[in-house]
């Protein structure tokens, strides 16, 4: 495997997003899990490293907003994106108060979706980066 691959855990109960979602970011070689629930969702995180997780705001078990920041206690470096088809100003606040780091509304472009990506996973990797450095210091 490709050790510079970035790896991404994408979290929708939508077999065809996921399929959609995988298949976008296979093509920009990422490395990608995904998962239908909340639940499968943990368990994954807890059985791997990821750079990334695209989260639905909506899934059967579980709301993406409680799902966050159990995600975050996992995976506190990856870079957390809740997507909805069901924008509300509420769920958005409410993901950014919760750990996300950025929020998508469906339909999403998979341009816009893979630059927020990236940018995100840069930034966090900067952040770790700036943190290691102070405790260097």
């Amino acid at each position: 495997m490709n050790v510079s691959k970035k790896r991404i855990l994408v979290i929708d109960d939508d077999k065809s997003v996921l399929r959609t979602f995988a298949l976008i970011l296979r093509k920009a070689d990422y490395y990608v899990d995904t998962a239908e629930t909340g639940n499968e969702a943990l368990e994954k995180a807890e059985a791997g490293e990821y750079d990334a997780a695209l989260v639905d705001a909506r899934l059967p078990d579980m709301d993406g907003t409680d799902l966050l920041p159990k995600l975050q206690k996992i995976l506190p470096r990856a870079a957390k994106i809740v997507i909805t088809g069901f924008p509300s100003l509420e769920v958005g606040i409410k993901s950014l108060d919760v750990g996300a780091d950025a929020y998508l509304v469906k339909p999403i472009k998979p341009e816009d979706m893979l630059t927020l990506i990236r940018e995100k996973i840069k930034s966090k990797e900067e952040l770790q980066s700036s943190e290691l450095l102070n405790q260097s210091m």
